[in-house]
């Protein structure tokens, strides 16, 4: 699992694209909602989890996948870009694994982030 303590945060860009990295791990009923890339690293919203994606070693082709059900949150937060600060950040609080942080660059919905969320956990 990746170690979301001691990992250098998540700068994350809305990248469609990569959303197929994870296309042969999903339930038949289950669908993707976002998908988001750093440089090589990513994270994958779909209707049932969040799938956080860490490239491993120097031709990437081994990677570890986190799988965070959206049953476990406690807890998040959500801050959005403003004029001086174009980065959004969201905190999400687990159960079992604490506290998880992604940052997110340019212009993302987090509106539609927090509303996947919300209508899972509430």
């Amino acid at each position: 699992m990746i170690d979301f303590e001691n990992k250098s945060v998540f700068k994350l860009k809305q990248n469609d694209k990569y959303a197929d990295k994870v296309k042969d791990l999903l339930l038949d009923d289950e669908q993707i909602v976002d998908a988001f890339k750093s440089m090589r690293d990513g994270v994958i919203f779909t209707n049932k989890r969040i799938i956080a994606i860490n490239v491993q070693g120097i031709t990437g082709s081994k990677k570890d996948f986190t799988i965070l059900p959206y049953k476990n949150i406690v807890a998040y937060s959500v801050e959005t870009s403003g004029t001086f600060d174009i980065d959004s950040e969201l905190e999400i609080y687990f159960s079992a694994v604490g506290k998880v942080r992604f940052e997110f660059t340019g212009k993302t919905s987090m509106l539609s982030i927090s509303k996947i969320i919300s209508s899972h956990c509430l």
